[in-house]
This record gives structure tokens, sequence and C-alpha cells, in this order.
């Protein structure tokens, strides 16, 4: 081998070693706990980011995940799991299972990148300091809230009562439910509860808002609603109701309307905070941290199927318009 060769070799390992093995240099194997509805490609952000930090599946880091498939009942036994398996850390996508994982032990790390309301649901002190032994990225809620049922109004100029879907069984939810009313009402528009507890709900959900017929459907989103997107997705066009959904995800997959942050960077960003956690830093003195980006997202091909238009204005201040 030519020495100018030899030197490329070894200058290129030299680069990949601190992404590949950075996280090996103890000789440690980390054990982390994920535990889910079901699985989603937004995920994959979590995953990515662990890597590029050093940590390999099947090399330093052995990940147990878990999926309860919309039956919020499994947490407890998967959190119960975790503390026998003695995870290093746990990463919970929901607050029901956040709450199951924190009721089962003090003293196992858990970061949440979706917590909706954190502190009113009981998860951290504050969002500057967690004081306990969950921390991770929280949802905003109030502004959101109020700018989405804003946005709904300026797509439907007429808009006077509205269905609102939500999972009640989510603690974090009541706060955006409460915002939502809170907007509506300031807005002169008459909004409904439709309540959820588990997948079994749907069905007689639907029917009941088919029913009524409401002028649009307000969509609060947590883990149960974005494993159930599709389902709800085909509800509205089939019953053409025009909905107002939070991530992105539901605009790309046929819903009308969306405004709300990047799921993916956000589970990107929760891998920094596992790499400081495995590195030593206490969850209680990391800051629950806040996104600062939002998109608003139509599709352009669901007012056809609805008969509605989406105002020129609207389509021209949307961050992506789906044609």
């Amino acid at each position: 081998m030519r020495r100018r060769d030899f030197i490329k070799v070894v200058s290129a390992g030299i680069l990949d070693w601190p992404l590949a093995a950075r996280g090996q240099q103890s000789g440690k194997t980390w054990r982390l706990g994920f535990i889910a509805h079901r699985h989603e490609s937004f995920y994959d952000g979590l995953f990515e980011g662990l890597r590029e930090l050093g940590y390999v599946e099947g090399q330093n880091l052995i990940i147990e995940r878990r999926y309860a498939e919309g039956h919020a009942e499994r947490f407890q036994d998967f959190a119960a799991e975790m503390v026998r398996l003695k995870a290093d850390i746990v990463i919970v996508v929901t607050t029901p299972a956040a709450l199951a994982v924190k009721n089962a032990t003090t003293t196992i790390p858990i970061v949440h990148p979706n917590a909706i309301d954190p502190v009113e649901s009981g998860l951290v002190t504050s969002l500057a300091h967690p004081g306990g032994n969950v921390t991770g990225l929280a949802v905003v809620n109030a502004e959101l809230s109020a700018k989405r049922v804003e946005i709904f109004r300026q797509l439907l100029p007429r808009l006077a009562r509205a269905a609102v879907l939500w999972n009640v069984a989510n603690p974090g939810n009541a706060l955006a439910w409460r915002d939502t009313e809170r907007a509506a009402r300031v807005l002169g528009v008459d909004i409904k509860s439709h309540e959820l507890r588990d997948s079994g709900d749907f069905d007689g959900v639907f029917a009941t808002i088919a029913q009524e017929r409401p002028d649009g459907l307000l969509v609060l989103q947590d883990a149960l609603t974005l494993a159930h997107r599709k389902q709800i997705i085909d509800f509205t066009l089939r019953e053409r109701i025009p909905s107002m959904f939070v991530g992105k995800e539901w605009a790309q997959e046929g819903g009308l309307i969306s405004y709300g942050d990047l799921l993916p960077e956000r589970y990107r960003l929760a891998a920094s905070i596992v790499d400081k956690i495995l590195k030593g830093a206490s969850p209680a003195e990391i800051p629950v941290s806040q996104p600062m980006k939002f998109e608003l997202v139509i599709n352009l091909k669901t007012p056809k199927a609805l008969d509605i238009t989406v105002p020129l204005i609207m389509q021209m201040t949307a961050d992506e318009v789906i044609e």
C-alpha cells in the first residue's frame, strides 16, 4: 500500500471513530427502554440521533421496545418490566406511559420527547428544574391551541359549530382542551367535546359526530390519536367534515390542514438528552425544552373532496402546500 493511501485509510478511520465508537469507550453496554402505543416512522429520528452520538444497537446499546397497540393498561406492565430489566434509561412517547414508569421507579431516568403539559400532569416540578427522574421536550399548548382555532376560522369563515376529538385518558390533554375551548369562545365558535379513552371508542364517537354534522372537527394530538390517524382522516373524508390537525403527518396522509412542530426533530433532540444522562447528567437538572419552529401545512387535494376552497392568502403563507 502506498503511503498516501495508507494515510487516507487511517484518516478515514479517525474521522469515523467519534460517531461509531465514542459511546463505546467505557466498554459499557447500555439498556434503553422504549415504550409507545405502536411503531411510528418519526421515532427513527431518535435512533438515528443515538447512532450519530455513538450508541449503536447490537454493539453498545440494547433497546427494549414495547408497544401497547392502543391499550394504555399495558403501560404499567411495561414499566414494571423495565424495572426488572434494570434499564439504564426509559424513553416514553405518551404521558400515561411516563406516569406509569414514574410510579414504578424514582431512580431510572425517563425521557419524554413529546410531553403534553408535563407540569400540570405531574411529571416535573417545573420546566426549568424538573426536580425528579423525568425530563424531555414539552408541547406548547396554550398558544398553539388558540392559533389552530384562529387558522381554522380563517379557512372556514362560517365555522359556527366544531367538534373536538381527544383522548381524555391522557391527563396531559386537559390543558389543550381548555385552551381550545377558551379560544373558540373568544371567536364565537361553539365546540363540543368528543372523548376517547382507548382504541375501542373510535367507532362510537365517529357515529355521534356524523349524526351531529358539525361544521368542522379539531383533533387534539397524542399517541392514541396519532396511532389512529388514518382511521380519523378516512372518517373526515367519508363524512366530508373539514378538519384541523396538529402535525404535518396528518396533512401528508390526506388530512386537510395542520399546524404544529416537527415530530422527527423532536425525537432527534431527545437523543441528545439521552446522551447527557448516560454521561452522568441528572434528569432533575436538565430543563424541559420547548420547540420554537412550527409549520402550517395544507393538503390541496383534500378541499376538492370536501367541496371547500382554501383562501389564496392561506396558500401563500403556508409553510408547505401539498398538491
